[in-house]
């Protein structure tokens, strides 16, 4: 008698870190850092300058390699697949690396061309990035002559181009007015909602987190906090900043 068919197991997190370890001589960085960030969700990673975020950034990228702990990006390994994983990441890095020389049309196209998407495929994604943007009208103009807020828009649509499932944002909003943070944040979560994208979000701004977000603080290499920001706070009068300063011994920096 042939059996049933089992159920299908939970799909793997979109993001997986596990018991993640990484030392400067003898300066412990990361000290044992699990994360998990599911399709869909934004999950902010809050620290104080000097917690790691930017080690971490650095091991989910390869740009460092560690023997301790796993890194998986849509179920594949980052140690034993790592073309699949990182093809699998979208990045977008604390400092500026957009082309300034370069029209805002042709910077997407550039970065397409890397990941092997040319041709007419290259300029739908292109186009569909601008419009999504409301930039279509300013395809032509230089990089440069966009605001800050609009630079950063075009980092993220630019590291979106080859459809990731999971971006990376380290320090995103740096050098940002207000206005252009809470823009910039809420066209994130757009792209979370509305295609399914998983974000993981590194900050030290306490007003860049959403109650509905997931939330990892970050402290000295350690995660001493993670779960819904809204249960996190719960224990602080439900403020976030009130739960930072108890969790890191840092006053809120929104400035």
């Amino acid at each position: 008698m042939t059996p049933p068919p089992s159920a299908p197991g939970p799909a793997a997190p979109a993001l997986l870190v596990e018991d993640l370890r990484w030392r400067y001589g003898p300066k412990t960085a990361l000290d044992g850092v699990s994360l998990r960030v599911e399709a869909g969700r934004f999950c902010a990673l809050l620290g104080p300058n000097g917690a790691g975020k930017s080690t971490l950034f650095g091991l989910l990228t390869r740009l460092f390699v560690s023997r301790e702990g796993r890194i998986a990006v849509a179920g594949h390994d980052l140690s034993q697949a790592p073309r699949a994983a990182l093809g699998a990441l979208g990045v977008v890095f604390q400092q500026q690396t957009l082309d300034l020389d370069l029209s805002v049309r042709r910077n997407l196209l550039y970065f397409a061309a890397l990941h092997g998407i040319s041709g007419k495929e290259a300029r739908i994604r292109a186009d569909a990035a601008l419009d999504r943007l409301g930039m279509a009208e300013r395809a032509q103009e230089r990089a440069r002559d966009l605001n800050g807020g609009h630079r950063r828009r075009m980092e993220i649509a630019r590291a979106l181009i080859h459809r990731p499932s999971v971006l990376l944002l380290d320090e995103p909003t740096v050098g940002l007015d207000a206005p252009s943070r809470a823009a910039l944040v809420e066209h994130v979560h757009a792209l979370c909602a509305e295609e399914g994208l998983a974000a993981l979000w590194a900050t030290h701004l306490v007003d860049e987190v959403r109650p509905g977000d997931r939330l990892a603080v970050l402290h000295r290499g350690s995660i001493v906090a993670d779960g819904e920001a809204g249960a996190v706070a719960a224990g602080h009068d439900g403020s976030v900043a009130a739960a930072f300063a108890a969790l890191t011994g840092k006053r809120e920096d929104a400035a």
